[in-house]
């Protein structure tokens, strides 16, 4: 009962900050529910300077939600799914060298770029932090949040090729940037002299390929079961059966549920959308996940916001955050450049497209979830705190910025 109150206080937060966007503010949707639930978060610290006993009960009360694993368990699920459900095949096929690229080696480069950088920023603030931690920090912070990006960047006025090769990006390097930090997860557990380099491909190997061969599969099943009735209801049901049933199976059998997701709400959007749904079903079904998504994202980034409360800041921590979110921007656009370059594809993007995806490469829920997910140690508070000051300057800064950049850039160019 405890829980369901919480949640019930949760979703009436989401509702009237809602109302008071819509009326109000008219900014996107994740920046202001981020931007509000900060608000609320520095209103209940400033109430704890004079009454610490309310913000030990608030944090204790934000703490019964473990939000690495309502998000990752849970979450991210129905988000990975409902958002692909409305990318065409066809244009990510087209698009397909660069989003791969991006993608895969491009998060491994800023994995690198970035831990290597914050293994040597560290030390500045009197903060020693071994080498295989600044990894899983590159890891955590490398990968673009799709929640973040398809909510946001949906109203940027983005050309469509650029939308979706940005839209395309973030789908798949979120999987393959947690299977990244999986990866390195198990080397900072075991050791690097432990493992061998074909032990730690035959890890990535696994999560990544069966996780694109699952939502195939899962893709396929639910295709067939909607193909062979026409009930608008139940074929949402299988839906989301997909989704519960099929992220379950994946975390059973230790393989990417946010790839096998993304594989199968393409599968769904695309094949099973155009032949095994009728007009009815297709309306239906589509505003179903279309709510769904909404009100997801609204829990999600308002608990973001929330979630300051329990974060120990310090001074330089802040501070450390801030110049890594620099780093981080500097980054983007190393990682996107050079597969750009070496596969020979840059001269065929858009101009200013490097720049628009390095600015609109936004960080959001999951990189603080796998922050929180990190082993309890000396180093877990200072990485918590820095991916917190990150998602909130990539979020409300070049979150709200996106649109101005966009058209600087592309006034520039004519």
């Amino acid at each position: 009962m405890h829980l369901f109150i919480l949640f019930s206080v949760l979703i009436t937060l989401v509702a009237i900050f809602s109302y008071f966007n819509v009326r109000v503010l008219k900014m996107a949707s994740g920046i202001s529910l981020m931007f509000m639930g900060s608000l609320l978060s520095l209103g209940i610290i400033v109430v704890g300077w004079y009454s610490p006993e309310f913000v030990a009960d608030m944090r204790e009360q934000i703490l019964v939600i473990d939000f690495s694993e309502f998000l990752l368990g849970i979450l991210l699920s129905f988000l990975l799914f409902a958002g692909s459900l409305h990318v065409k095949v066809n244009e990510i096929r087209e698009a397909a060298l660069s989003i791969i690229s991006f993608a895969t080696i491009g998060t491994l480069i800023s994995t690198f770029v970035m831990g290597t950088a914050v293994f040597y920023l560290l030390p500045v603030f009197g903060i020693e932090v071994p080498y295989v931690a600044c990894l899983l920090f590159g890891a955590l912070i490398s990968p673009t949040d799709p929640i973040a990006v398809i909510g946001i960047l949906r109203k940027a006025n983005l050309s469509r090729d650029i939308e979706v090769k940005i839209t395309g990006e973030s789908l798949f390097n979120d999987g393959i940037g947690v299977v990244v930090f999986a990866a390195i997860m198990q080397i900072s557990l075991t050791g690097i002299e432990n493992l061998s380099a074909l032990s730690v491909a035959g890890l990535f190997a696994r999560e990544a390929l069966g996780g694109i061969a699952a939502g195939l599969v899962i893709g396929y099943v639910g295709y067939k079961m909607m193909k062979s009735i026409d009930h608008f209801t139940t074929e949402i049901l299988i839906s989301l059966a997909m989704v519960m049933g099929g992220y379950s199976l994946c975390h059973y059998l230790h393989v990417s549920g946010p790839l096998a997701m993304v594989i199968a709400g393409l599968y769904t959007g695309n094949k099973a959308r155009r032949l095994a749904m009728s007009d009815i079903t297709r309306d239906y079904l589509e505003k179903f996940w279309e709510v769904t998504d909404e009100i997801l994202n609204g829990v999600l980034f308002m608990l973001i916001g929330l979630e300051l409360v329990i974060v120990q800041f310090k001074f330089d921590y802040v501070i450390i955050g801030l110049i890594a979110a620099v780093l981080l921007v500097i980054s983007r656009y190393i990682s996107l450049w050079i597969p750009a370059f070496c596969f020979r594809f840059k001269s065929s993007l858009e101009d200013k497209t490097l720049q628009i995806m390095t600015w609109g490469g936004l960080r959001g829920g999951i990189s603080i979830a796998l922050a929180l997910s990190l082993p309890n140690d000396e180093n877990k508070n200072v990485f918590v705190a820095i991916t917190f000051v990150i998602v909130l300057f990539s979020i409300l800064i070049q979150g709200m910025t996106i649109g101005r950049v966009i058209q600087l850039l592309t006034n520039n160019k004519r």
